[in-house]
């Protein structure tokens, strides 16, 4: 006899490429319905029937569409924009990682291209200026990564993944927590609480910023924190935009306070389509800046691996077995 599976919905279109991995993994009997691109009445009217959605966002009036939802699994790891308080009692949103292998790679790919200069090399040698050291004594020497000294503001999946892979340039290590503590096992020089911010800029030749959002962290880095981070400094953001201060971050940078950043994650984004202005100061006027569409940990190997934990949890859903990675649940 055929036990009828969960109903399943899925919004995320990041997840339509793995359509077949993510079926496949699925128990026997489950109904899914691919919703990435409908429109938000026949989302709901499929929610209303749902036992569990898979989507990055859960605006209130699907949360109260959702009258029998059990599960709500986003598809990466931010949670925000799921309103818990509207779902039915007991139902549990749970999230994913390992985009943290990607990010890693963003971080040690700015981190050389920036502090090198090799952007602006690529820029002046398009116009057939050799702008390096050994052709022009005005152009100063760049800094290598070993030796330097990688502030992290914010130690988790990101930051220890992105250190992992910076100490192997032989590049030295110190980190800024809420808690302050962090594995010994790390090899940082050291670690401290957010009051000790001052200080990691201070020392820093690479800032990397993944610390999470919060009404806490929301604007942790402004004018007077850039200032101590230094004009030979490279600031890179893969947290949230918000973390830095917008017209701070647009001013020390156009200014020389602060020598360079990598930017990932904005302001500003799109509420339909592609096109959309990250920011409402012209960030892509500055030749300091790399600029990416909040894509460091966009790579097939993250979805695979967030599309398998997605699977296991609907599989321990049905099985009546606990959920991994529940990050709250509605009263």
């Amino acid at each position: 006899m055929n036990v009828p599976g969960p109903h399943v919905v899925v919004t995320d279109p990041n997840l339509v490429p793995l359509r077949a991995e993510l079926e496949a993994a699925l128990p026997p009997g489950t109904e899914v319905r691919w919703l990435d691109d409908a429109a938000p009445d026949a989302v709901e009217a499929a929610v209303a029937e749902a036992d569990v959605l898979v989507s990055q966002a859960v605006p209130p009036e699907l949360a109260r569409a959702a009258k029998r939802l059990r599960l709500v699994h986003a598809p990466g790891a931010g949670t925000e924009r799921i309103t818990v308080a509207g779902l039915p009692p007991g139902a549990q949103v749970a999230n994913t990682f390992h985009h943290e292998d990607a990010i890693a790679e963003h971080v040690v790919a700015a981190s050389i291209l920036l502090r090198r200069g090799f952007l602006r090399q690529d820029s002046a040698l398009r116009n057939g200026i050799w702008e390096s050291a050994t052709y022009d004594r005005q152009v100063p020497w760049p800094g290598a990564l070993g030796g330097a000294t990688i502030g992290f503001v914010g130690f988790g999946h990101i930051g220890a993944t992105a250190w992992d892979r910076l100490r192997a340039f032989g590049a030295r290590g110190i980190a800024v927590t809420r808690r302050g503590r962090v594995d010994p096992e790390a090899g940082l020089a050291w670690a401290g609480i957010r009051d000790r911010l001052p200080e990691l800029l201070a020392e820093s030749d690479v800032v990397v910023v993944s610390i999470p959002l919060s009404e806490e962290t929301t604007g942790l880095i402004g004018a007077a924190e850039l200032a101590k981070a230094g004009p030979d400094a490279v600031l890179i953001n893969v947290g949230r935009g918000p973390l830095v201060d917008e017209e701070a971050l647009y001013e020390a940078l156009r200014d020389g306070v602060l020598g360079a950043a990598a930017i990932d994650v904005w302001y500003q984004y799109p509420t339909a389509g592609k096109t959309a202005e990250p920011s409402r100061f012209p960030f892509h006027e500055l030749e300091n800046v790399l600029m990416t569409p909040h894509s460091s940990g966009i790579a097939r190997q993250t979805y695979t691996r967030r599309v398998a934990d997605i699977a296991a949890n609907i599989r321990r859903l049905a099985a009546g077995e606990p959920v991994q990675n529940v990050v709250a649940v509605a009263g």
